[in-house]
């Protein structure tokens, strides 16, 4: 199993995170990079916070890539994501994957940002003009 899984508390590097999982045998890369958006639900959203409890998180980043190498045939699965502050445009995480074929790294890297959402110990506050909530952090 070809891994990189981490947690940043700066600036995550698409171009790295990129040429990480490239690969002489892969036909098929996909790449999922969320953004912070300017809105929620119709409303300004000035930044997002987010907080992990690092070793919980890391391990269950890592049981995500050990089910996606079980469902799919690929070669690399790289998952970033980011804590701390982070402003409108910011990158909070980063899902890269490489196959032999296209369709195995779509449904893998869909696969992971999915169950992410579900199973990460990973919360965000939302920083609205008008108040702030804590949500989970990929509802």
């Amino acid at each position: 199993m070809n891994t990189e899984i981490n947690i940043f508390s700066s600036s995550l590097n698409i171009p790295s995170a990129i040429d990480w999982v490239m690969s002489p045998e892969a036909g098929g890369i996909d790449v999922f990079i969320g953004t912070v958006r300017n809105a929620t639900k119709g409303k300004p959203v000035i930044r997002l916070e987010f907080e992990a409890y690092e070793p919980m998180a890391i391990a269950e980043m890592g049981k995500i890539a050990q089910q996606t190498f079980e469902k799919w045939p690929l070669y690399k699965v790289l998952i970033h994501h980011r804590t701390g502050i982070l402003e409108v445009g910011e990158v909070p995480v980063i899902i890269a994957v490489s196959a032999a074929h296209r369709d195995a790294a779509f449904e893998a890297c869909r696969f992971i940002i999915d169950t992410l959402k579900q199973t990460v110990p990973i919360w965000k506050k939302e920083i609205f003009e008008d108040g702030e909530v804590w949500v989970a952090a990929h509802p």
